[in-house]
């Protein structure tokens, strides 16, 4: 079932009143609500996962912020959780994320909601008749019975009926709970819309980066599906991680007291209460500050030097 909150237009045009009632804590993905700040595994381990206790580490921030309050985990089996420092694209943890979820987490609390995405692999984009395997694998990797989230993640596809379908097939059938979507346009969403429901998009967008998708992000909102932006720290450093910097955030995240990811992760908030946060990291701290960046209320002249901001 989709969320029937209403009212989303560009984010540009969001008047202060109009951002101000969507700084909510929750949102409603399907049947469970989450906290709009999550975690997301790519990189979870830094770039020290061949490091002996990498995993150790990575199992106690985990529970650290399930202590926190997170409930959203946002994984992919295809995940780099880790990669050789100057080589980012050199992805050699490919599963890492999924093992170390479970060994932390499972048995798993109700509330706690795994999203996880499938159709990328080693050789290229899945084809369908590859997808039951790829959910098969998640399941067995989370130590789970049900997925709870799963999207498809596409590239290249101009359309994407045969691979979601396969993807509603194993809904009817008990093994996902909620379907999403990945790296789509707006015809997408459109078409697999006729197949099964749609509970959230998850598209690159960020300060300065991924306008491109304004459009889609306002639609989720005013059919009350999640918009889960990626890349939304590291811009248009994109695999290479860390957050991107500049003077005119910079500027800001001093006049907050705050970080620039915290001003990042402030301003992707601010765009509507359907839109989820899932920033990454493989520490403590930055854990704890990017929880505390739903907490920074962004003035009116700062969210409109943000709006228009080219990174």
């Amino acid at each position: 079932m989709q969320n029937s909150q209403k009212n989303v237009t560009l984010p540009t045009n969001l008047s202060e009143e109009i951002r101000e009632s969507k700084s909510a804590e929750f949102w409603q993905l399907g049947d469970r609500a989450i906290r709009r700040i999550g975690f997301g595994t790519k990189r979870l381990a830094g770039s020290d996962g061949d490091e002996p206790d990498a995993q150790e580490r990575a199992i106690a921030l985990l529970r650290r912020a399930v202590e926190l309050g997170v409930n959203h985990l946002d994984t992919a089996e295809f995940y780099p959780s880790y990669a050789p420092p100057n080589r980012p694209r050199d992805f050699t943890s490919l599963g890492w994320a999924n093992d170390v979820i479970r060994r932390a987490l499972a048995p798993y609390a109700d509330e706690l909601v795994i999203a996880t995405k499938v159709g990328p692999t080693p050789t290229g984009l899945a084809r369908p008749d590859q997808l039951r395997a790829l959910v098969e694998a998640d399941l067995r990797a989370l130590g789970l019975e049900t997925l709870d989230l799963v999207y498809l993640r596409q590239a290249g596809l101009d359309s994407i009926a045969e691979h979601f379908g396969v993807l509603a097939e194993l809904q009817a059938k008990g093994l996902i709970r909620h379907l999403g979507l990945s790296n789509v346009r707006a015809e997408h969403l459109a078409e697999a819309q006729k197949i099964a429901p749609v509970v959230a998009v998850q598209n690159r967008y960020g300060v300065g980066f991924g306008r491109v998708n304004d459009a889609i992000l306002s639609s989720c909102g005013e059919q009350g599906i999640a918009f889960v932006p990626f890349f939304a720290l590291t811009a248009d450093a994109r695999e290479a991680g860390g957050v991107s910097v500049n003077d005119t955030i910079q500027e800001i995240a001093d006049n907050q007291n705050a970080t620039p990811a915290q001003i990042r992760l402030a301003w992707t908030l601010s765009l509507g209460a359907h839109v989820l946060a899932i920033p990454g990291t493989s520490s403590p701290d930055h854990l704890r500050q990017n929880l505390e960046a739903g907490s920074i209320h962004l003035s009116p002249n700062e969210l409109a030097v943000l709006d228009s901001f080219v990174d």
